[in-house]
């Protein structure tokens, strides 16, 4: 099993390292419209894989989008350790669309 901490590792090693003719130099190669286009169309197909029955579809959609993702920030200089600090100030707070109060129970 790959963590989502050994996956961004991966990538990042690949954008140091490019191994010619592998996916993933492909995508740094076409450069950033190609990436989000790759995310685009990932997530409109976790969407509807979301919406079918056999669950095998959706975990592989997710995979694939997971894995762009992970592209998108490498390509970008976001960590993924910034997404998980991002994450983590939002614990026991509700939507940015509010004041955002400290939930008491979690």
């Amino acid at each position: 099993m790959q963590d989502l901490d050994e996956l961004y590792q991966s990538v990042v090693e690949r954008k140091k390292n490019p191994k010619p003719g592998s996916y993933t130099d492909y995508l740094f190669t076409k450069g950033l419209d190609k990436i989000l286009k790759k995310v685009g169309e990932e997530s409109t197909e976790v969407i509807v894989a979301a919406k079918n029955p056999d669950k095998s579809e959706l975990r592989y959609e997710t995979a694939d989008l997971l894995y762009h993702l992970m592209v998108l920030l490498v390509e970008q200089g976001v960590s993924f350790d910034e997404i998980k600090e991002e994450l983590g100030s939002r614990v026991g707070l509700m939507s940015k669309t509010k004041d955002r109060p400290e939930i008491k129970e979690l």
